[in-house]
């Protein structure tokens, strides 16, 4: 059927509504008898009614919405137009001069009542009988599933399953005691989410799905792990920011992942002083295909950069975010540069070409296990004269901020990498007091990034998809976790705050049991642990069973962002800088011992793990 020849038929629905309103306000009014003496006014005002109505029903805007999904704005339409006819009938009343009968006063409510139920009521019935030819067969197929959420992005996710041959909604849950046993598009709200597990086993459902778009991390954390520790295939919906700016729909739903059992808040930074620090300036990423430099890269191109200066020694990594660029923001100008941060011929040409006001430095060795034995003069060459050479070169060509990512293990190390990592900390603190503040050194340290290089979240993953075991160093074993954007985000709220020679600590959160971690990712997967089995390897060369942010000598003071401490670090005297370059232009082999026993010597906190 045509546009035309709908709206025409919806238009003589209306019309027809209003002979059905005029003609039915006389039968009611008249106890369902008919009043002979009324049929001159009946027909008269019936043929005012109609021209009135037809105006008004224009004038409403009607016949702009589609039936199938008639809504509250079709409803608001309709009571326009009722309402305009109802003005109709005030003014056929006071009109009406003639020696006959008078029309009912009743007629002014009889007649708007009828006109918006026929009216109104006709547009719902054919919603409902046309969904109910469409999808009526679907609500008995699919699997079934319980939603945690009763609130508005529960009744958004419930009110798009019912079209979904896919699910099938059994039940919801929710915490709020007001909602228990009601019921949402007529399907109950059981109780609290405790109860989740009982309303699975009682609705025989194995999904579940999180909608709770604006809770709380640790509210959708505790959901979450519910769900899995109840056996069940978890999926959780968009944040609320993604749906009200449309960008994604309700049904748009995801499988729960190990991110979302962590509960990380989300950061909030002050883009204002990012943007005052980035916008038109040169800023140079070292280590920019890695897992954090690429994510720095990215969150750098939203801030206007006069241009980005990708350093990497990989070429295949450096390929990989040019190549990110090229596709997702090709406004922003990349320079991509192939080269080694231990390589000072390079760096000048680099420094003395692009005078970069900016410098994040990314470029690390961070595997702990691999740089403990066999390779740490390589840790040692890479974290710290790469560290020292970009940092004299930033120094030497006018850069205004340098800003080292460092981590936690930088804290009382007892491995080779977190001796290099807090050795390089401290070329930046000497180097900064040396320079007089012409370049402001910045250290931001963090503990291990989900999905990074060298993180045991891929590593698990592998290990699930071969069929396991998974392998945990130690039971008791435990680190700090963060997304790679919030991570990223952090390291740009630090560096646009700090004054100079500040290292800047980020709220890991609590730690996280890496077993616990790897349990959760063996039923996020749908296996349980007699399916998958979890083996314990021992600690590797370095490992320490807790992590730390902060030295026992140092302390820390808040800063205006909530996820952000300064640490007060012990004084660092810059005399020691030559002597720690001759030894760094060792020509070597050096080994290991050696190489502990000049790492113990620079860093006296540095304490050997002895296995």
């Amino acid at each position: 059927m045509t546009t035309t020849a709908r709206t025409t038929l919806v238009f003589l629905f209306d019309l027809t509504a209003v002979m059905v309103a005029w003609v039915g306000g006389f039968f009611i009014r008249f106890n369902f008898t008919w009043p002979s003496g009324y049929n001159d006014k009946v027909l008269l005002g019936l043929g005012l009614l109609l021209v009135v109505h037809a105006l008004a029903c224009r004038w409403a805007g009607l016949y702009r919405g589609m039936w199938i999904f008639a809504s509250l704005p079709d409803l608001k339409r309709v009571l326009k137009a009722v309402a305009v006819s109802s003005l109709g009938l005030v003014a056929i009343l006071a009109l009406d001069r003639t020696n006959a009968p008078a029309i009912p006063r009743s007629m002014l409510v009889l007649y708007p009542l009828l006109l918006l139920m026929v009216m109104g009521g006709g547009r719902a019935a054919w919603r409902m009988w046309k969904e109910h030819r469409l999808y009526g067969g679907l609500m008995a197929t699919g699997k079934p599933v319980v939603v945690v959420g009763a609130g508005t992005g529960g009744a958004m996710l419930v009110r798009e399953l019912e079209r979904s041959p896919d699910w099938r909604v059994v039940a919801l849950v929710d915490d709020n005691p007001a909602k228990w046993g009601l019921e949402l598009f007529g399907k109950p709200v059981i109780g609290s989410v405790d109860l989740l597990p009982q309303v699975l086993s009682d609705y025989k459902a194995q999904h579940v799905i999180l909608a709770m778009p604006s809770a709380a991390a640790d509210s959708l954390r505790r959901a979450a792990d519910m769900a899995v520790r109840a056996g069940a295939h978890a999926f959780t919906v968009p944040a609320l920011d993604e749906l009200m700016s449309g960008r994604v729909a309700i049904n748009a739903m995801r499988p729960v992942a190990i991110e979302d059992l962590l509960g990380r808040e989300p950061v909030r930074i002050n883009t204002e002083h990012v943007h005052a620090m980035i916008t038109g300036k040169t800023v140079l990423i070292t280590g920019a295909g890695g897992s954090i430099g690429s994510e720095l890269c990215r969150q750098l191109a939203r801030f206007a950069p006069a241009r980005l200066l990708l350093f990497e020694a990989s070429e295949f990594a450096l390929y990989n975010i040019e190549q990110w660029f090229a596709q997702h923001r090709p406004e922003v100008q990349v320079v991509p540069l192939a080269g080694d941060v231990k390589d000072a011929q390079r760096l000048d040409e680099v420094f003395a070409a692009w005078a970069p006001q900016l410098v994040f430095h990314a470029a690390a060795y961070k595997h702990v296990p691999l740089m403990e034995v066999g390779n740490a003069w390589q840790a040692v060459r890479n974290n710290v004269l790469g560290t020292l050479q970009v940092a004299v070169h930033a120094q030497r060509h006018g850069a205004e901020r340098f800003v080292l990512i460092s981590t936690d293990k930088a804290v009382n190390p007892t491995n080779v990498m977190g001796a290099t990592k807090r050795l390089a900390e401290m070329v930046c603190e000497a180097l900064g007091d040396l320079d007089g503040r012409h370049t402001q050194f910045e250290m931001v340290r963090f503990g291990n990034v989900l999905g990074s290089t060298g993180s045991v979240i891929p590593k698990f993953a592998e290990q699930i998809a071969r069929g396991g075991p998974v392998t945990v160093t130690h039971p008791e074993i435990n680190r700090y976790f963060m997304s790679i954007p919030e991570a990223a985000q952090l390291v740009l709220q630090a560096s646009a705050m700090g004054q100079g020679g500040e290292v800047f600590v980020l709220d890991m959160g609590e730690p996280v049991k890496i077993v616990d971690l790897a349990r959760n990712m063996i039923r996020l997967s749908g296996y349980s642990e007699d399916e998958i089995r979890i083996e314990f390897s021992g600690l590797r060369p370095g490992e320490k069973l807790y992590e730390e942010l902060l030295a026992d000598s140092e302390a820390t003071c808040k800063t205006p962002h909530p996820k952000l401490r300064i640490a007060r670090s012990r004084p660092v005297n810059g005399c020691f800088l030559e002597e720690l370059r001759q030894w760094l232009s060792q020509p070597g082999p050096v080994s290991d011992e050696q190489v502990r026993a000049g790492l113990q010597r620079w860093v006296p906190e540095y304490e050997p793990a002895r296995h």
